[in-house]
């Protein structure tokens, strides 16, 4: 017999016209392990394939015990054969940390296993302190911004997508991604900056814009990508993706709460340049209540911990201005609380609203 919770997760949900897609970085909450943050990654992929969702995409961290996340294509290849439609990808691979050919070959296995459903997002920062980026990439070659441009396009040879009137390396020439499957993953360019903006462009590639960080540069991101788009061989127009942070509850008081971690987060991170694994929401309650409350509210009104943190409509309200500000054709969703019960709420809540 099946429960009514079961009966829901089946249930179809309307597709609006703006696809909603989810971010996650396998967050390791206080008092739980690695193993434990990577099952509720699962449980959450899961859920969103049940509603709807379009992508799943899984972000690359390393040395920050906050984060489980360290290998995308590992757990890509797990999350995708645990979901039944939704598209997985990356949130990105972080391109500077590994040789071009492995991440084709990485991508190309997946998109050979699991055909149609995988995604290449790939970001130009490392993701990682600049001594562990060196050990993943056992030497400091590759790793700054001005390599980036040329092992991107590495990554489309070996893929079979680079854009018309683009070259590879020599070496790269004479290489090709093994094995070779029946289709491509979609590749997406990630980006915070408008160089990452104006580069998409350029290639034609699809864009991803990290809204979430709260760079205050997201519209003129949006402007940047599409002034310098070229159609190319997988695009022909511009095809903008926004992040946003969000937290849904039943009550605006309960919303706040469950942000509080994410607010003692970006507090340690701007701070120390680390993330610890996540507080609950006690005893984050308790650690901000001890901050100067002047100070509190001047940096919490720069780096807001939760963009979007409410009840479910005035959220969908809040997505729906960030499309019109930014023409966005795609969004993605993110939410940073210590249980896993909470983001499959958000979901939930948002699914039905949206």
């Amino acid at each position: 017999m099946s429960t009514p919770d079961a009966a829901r997760a089946h249930q179809p949900v309307v597709r609006p016209e703006v696809p909603l897609s989810v971010l996650d970085l396998s967050p390791v909450g206080t008092g739980a392990t690695s193993a434990d943050a990577l099952a509720d990654s699962t449980a959450l992929a899961r859920r969103a394939d049940a509603l709807g969702y379009r992508r799943f995409w899984v972000a690359e961290h390393h040395s920050m015990p906050a984060v489980a996340s360290t290998s995308p294509g590992v757990l890509l290849a797990h999350l995708a054969a645990s979901t039944e439609r939704i598209r997985v990808g990356s949130g990105g691979v972080m391109l500077p940390n590994h040789p071009p050919l492995v991440v084709a070959e990485q991508f190309a296995m997946l998109e050979a296993l699991h055909p149609g459903r995988v995604d290449l997002g790939i970001g130009r920062a490392p993701g990682a302190d600049p001594m562990t980026a060196a050990a993943l990439r056992r030497t400091v070659e590759g790793l700054g911004a001005e390599d980036f441009p040329a092992e991107l396009l590495d990554v489309l040879h070996l893929l079979g997508q680079l854009p018309a009137g683009r070259a590879a390396s020599a070496v790269t020439q004479r290489l090709r991604a093994t094995p070779v499957p029946s289709g491509t993953p979609e590749v997406w360019l990630l980006g915070s900056s408008t160089f990452s903006a104006q580069l998409a462009g350029e290639l034609g590639l699809p864009f991803s814009y990290a809204h979430h960080f709260g760079t205050g540069i997201t519209t003129t991101a949006a402007e940047v990508y599409r002034s310098a788009f070229r159609p190319s061989a997988v695009l022909d127009a511009p095809h903008l993706m926004v992040s946003a942070s969000v937290i849904v509850a039943e009550s605006e008081e309960r919303a706040q709460w469950l942000a509080g971690p994410s607010k003692v987060m970006a507090l340690r991170l701007r701070s120390r340049g680390a993330l610890a694994p996540i507080e609950t929401p006690e005893d984050a309650s308790t650690l901000l209540a001890d901050l100067d409350p002047v100070q509190a509210a001047e940096f919490f009104a720069k780096v807001a911990g939760t963009q979007i943190a409410t009840t479910a409509e005035p959220a969908a309200a809040a997505l729906r201005e960030l499309v019109e500000r930014t023409g966005a054709d795609e969004l993605i969703v993110t939410a940073t609380t210590h249980d896993v019960a909470d983001r499959i709420a958000t979901l939930e809540a948002l699914a039905a609203a949206w």
